[in-house]
């Protein structure tokens, strides 16, 4: 929270934005941007503020998308209703995960949580008769107020929905990483002994870390399913892994903000480079050469170049 005028003029920019871009697919791409931005900056809290080196995170957002598909689609459940759910089954998948992490260090947390998605990945493919399966589900109901139905407005609600999320989001993150809870995460992370010669339990902050940075993914993925009105099992695919990692990693770890630009900018860019021929699968190596440079050149990630030079 070093820059909060740039914060609210940032936030400004993008609250008038819609009246100006009215292109259906410029918008698109910023809910996109908005949607990454928040798993992105949410993944920082356990990465970068806990120190925990899970590989699981698009796991909460995958099972936010299919709680409210199910929950909309085949439950009748109203779809403002559908998409909190996913934070609250994000949470508890969370807490199971987590528990036998708590304990585990390095390169077993890393094992442990990308095992864990694997898991919930064969769950979905197996259990067609609820999830669709690798086929997927169509046709979830979208949102609409009264007689306004949001996917006849060339998503200009849709945006400040999206816009709206990623506040709140990055809010609650902001919050948390300045207080007590957040300085005790850093404790953690930094010196384990020091952290428990100061009364803090280490598993029990590393739980509730995780289970903290995993709600609003959940929303975030409950949003997704809603506003595309699709769920398929590509929300778990290795190449949609690695771009939210890099936004993480690029951005700067233990920021908030640092994943949050990251997010807008590699959301974009990796879009123009789909648009080049020879690029649709290329440009995921290309983010992820960029990765290399930056952990090679700035391990603290672009927000720490910032930060140093203001």
């Amino acid at each position: 929270m070093r820059h909060p005028i740039v914060l609210l003029i940032a936030l400004a920019v993008f609250a008038i934005l819609p009246v100006y871009v009215t292109d259906s697919y410029t918008r698109h791409l910023f809910i996109l941007a908005f949607v990454y931005a928040v798993i992105a900056s949410n993944w920082d809290l356990s990465l970068g503020y806990a120190g925990l080196f899970n590989f699981g995170h698009l796991t909460f957002f995958a099972v936010g998308v299919y709680t409210s598909a199910v929950a909309a689609k085949t439950w009748g459940i109203d779809p403002w209703i559908a998409i909190p759910m996913g934070g609250v089954t994000a949470a508890i998948t969370a807490l199971i995960v987590s528990l036998p992490v708590a304990r585990l260090k390095g390169i077993y947390v890393v094992l442990v949580t990308f095992g864990f998605s694997q898991l919930v990945l064969q769950l979905i493919l197996s259990q067609s008769q609820i999830t669709g399966g690798a086929s997927g589900m169509v046709r979830i109901p979208g949102l609409e107020i009264g007689d306004y139905r949001f996917i006849r407005d060339f998503k200009f609600g849709y945006y400040y929905v999206a816009l709206g999320l990623l506040v709140i989001s990055t809010i609650y993150l902001l919050l948390l990483s300045n207080s007590h809870f957040g300085k005790s995460l850093l404790a953690v992370r930094d010196n384990e002994g020091y952290a428990q010669a100061r009364g803090i339990s280490v598993a029990r902050q590393r739980v509730l870390a995780l289970v903290a940075s995993a709600i609003f993914p959940g929303i975030a993925g409950g949003f997704f399913a809603i506003y595309l009105r699709v769920a398929a099992p590509e929300v778990l695919s290795f190449s949609t892994l690695s771009l939210a990692l890099s936004m993480v990693l690029i951005g700067g770890t233990a920021t908030i903000v640092g994943p949050i630009v990251a997010a807008l900018v590699l959301t974009f860019a990796t879009e123009a480079m789909a648009g080049i021929r020879g690029m649709e699968e290329a440009r995921f190596i290309v983010v992820a050469i960029g990765m290399i440079l930056i952990l090679r050149f700035a391990p603290g990630g672009l927000a720490r170049i910032w930060g140093r030079r203001t």
